[in-house]
């Protein structure tokens, strides 16, 4: 892994160390969590949750994205 690539991930790993990281994590998953089936009122609104469920799903599952491909890299270098 070249040091750029390097840097790159060590600067995620030191923001998903960190008590904010942490803590909107914690408030996304309410957040994402909070959404009631029962309150949609109509397509649009199904459309626009779905929506926003999409953009908080990707945050919260970013560590584990920016984690995998960190693997993923480490691992085709091993080879």
């Amino acid at each position: 892994m070249d040091k750029e690539t390097e840097e790159y991930y060590e600067t995620y790993f030191s923001l998903f160390s960190s008590k904010g990281w942490k803590q909107l994590i914690e408030e996304l998953t309410e957040s994402f969590d909070a959404f009631r089936i029962e309150d949609i009122k109509d397509q649009q609104e199904l459309d626009l949750v779905k929506g926003q469920r999409l953009a908080l799903r990707r945050l919260i599952n970013f560590e584990t994205a920016i984690r995998s491909a960190y693997d993923s890299i480490l691992e085709s270098d091993d080879d």
